[in-house]
C-alpha cells in the first residue's frame, strides 16, 4: 500500500478503532506496583469507563511461556502482572508508533537524549527495513522496540496466516537491526482479536495498549498535543504518539515542550521491565 493511501486509511480507521481497541485490550495489558495501580488514570472513552475500573486495568494478560519461537499447545494465563513501571511515584511510559521515519524519528530521539529519557517505539516492518540505522540507534540509547506489524493493517480483517506473516516479518527485521527479538506487540489502530493475542504470545511478545492518546495522527496542532499530554499526565500513564504515518512535525515540536514540563513536574519517564 502506498504511503499516502496508508495515511488516509489510518485517519479513517483510527478514530473508530482506537477507543474500542484500547478499551478492549487495556484490561489485559498493563501492570504496575500497587501504588501505580491505585492512581493510574482509566482508559479514555465511555466504553472503557463502563467496562473497566482503573485498577482492573492491570490484570492477567493472555500470554505464552517458553522461548520466543515456542508454540505451546495451550496458552496459559499469567496470575501476576507482566509489566512493572519500576519504582514508585510519578512514573510514565512514552510510546511512539508507525516509524521509524528518517525525517521525524531522529528529532524525537534527539529530544529524548537531551533529557536522558527512554521510550518505546512500536515499529512497522516496511518502515524499519529501510531505516535499520534508526533501530540500531534506539538500541544504543536504551529504548525499547516493539512490533507494530509490517504494513499496519486492520488485523480483524485478516486471516490467521496473514496476521502471522505481518508479525513474523517485522520481528525478523527488528532482530536484525535492533539486536534482539521484540518482547512487546501493539495492534494497529488498537484493534486486537484472539488470533493476534495468541500469535503474539507464541512469538514471545506481550500486548501493549495506551491510556493517553495525543491524537497527533489528526494533526490537531502543536498546542493541542501539548495540552493533551500535560493534562493527562498521571502515575502509570502510557502516552501514545506517532513518529511516522503522516506529517509528524507537530509531534516533534510538541515533545520539545511537554517533555521538559513533565520532568519539571516531577515525572520520571521510563520503559517497562517484563516479569518472567
Amino acid at each position: 500500500m502506498q504511503k499516502d493511501q496508508l495515511f488516509t486509511r489510518r485517519r479513517m480507521l483510527l478514530a473508530g478503532a482506537a477507543a474500542v481497541g484500547a478499551a478492549g485490550t487495556a484490561g489485559v495489558i498493563l501492570a504496575g506496583d500497587e501504588e501505580t495501580a491505585r492512581t493510574a488514570a482509566p482508559v479514555a472513552g465511555p466504553q472503557a469507563r463502563q467496562a473497566l475500573k482503573s485498577s482492573a486495568f492491570r490484570l492477567q494478560p493472555l500470554t505464552g511461556y517458553g522461548p520466543p519461537r515456542a508454540a505451546p499447545r495451550k496458552l496459559k494465563v499469567r496470575e501476576a502482572p507482566i509489566l512493572r513501571v519500576s519504582g514508585r511515584g510519578r512514573r510514565m511510559v512514552l510510546t511512539f508508533d508507525d516509524g521509524p521515519h528518517p525525517e521525524y524519528t531522529p528529532h524525537i530521539l534527539d529530544t529524548l537524549a537531551k533529557y536522558d529519557v527512554r521510550a518505546m517505539f512500536f515499529v512497522c516492518g516496511e518502515m524499519a527495513v529501510d531505516n535499520k540505522d534508526l533501530l540500531a540507534r534506539m538500541a544504543d540509547e536504551g529504548h525499547v522496540v516493539g512490533n507494530h506489524t509490517w504494513t499496519h493493517p486492520l488485523l480483524t480483517t485478516l486471516d490467521r496466516g496473514e496476521i502471522r506473516s505481518e508479525m513474523e516479518r517485522t520481528t525478523e527485521v527488528i532482530e536484525d537491526a535492533y539486536g534482539e527479538r521484540p518482547q512487546w506487540f501493539r495492534a494497529p489502530y488498537g484493534a486486537w482479536n484472539r488470533a493476534a493475542f495468541q500469535l503474539g504470545a507464541e512469538m514471545g511478545m506481550e500486548p501493549m495498549a495506551w491510556t493517553v492518546d495525543t491524537t497527533d495522527w489528526e494533526e490537531p496542532g502543536t498546542s493541542t498535543i501539548v495540552d493533551i499530554v500535560e493534562s493527562g499526565a498521571a502515575p502509570g500513564v502510557v502516552v501514545l504518539s506517532h513518529d511516522a504515518g503522516g506529517d509528524r512535525s507537530q509531534t516533534v515540536r510538541a515533545i520539545r515542550e511537554w517533555l521538559p514540563y513533565l520532568i519539571d513536574s516531577g515525572y520520571h519517564l521510563t520503559v517497562p521491565r517484563r516479569r518472567v
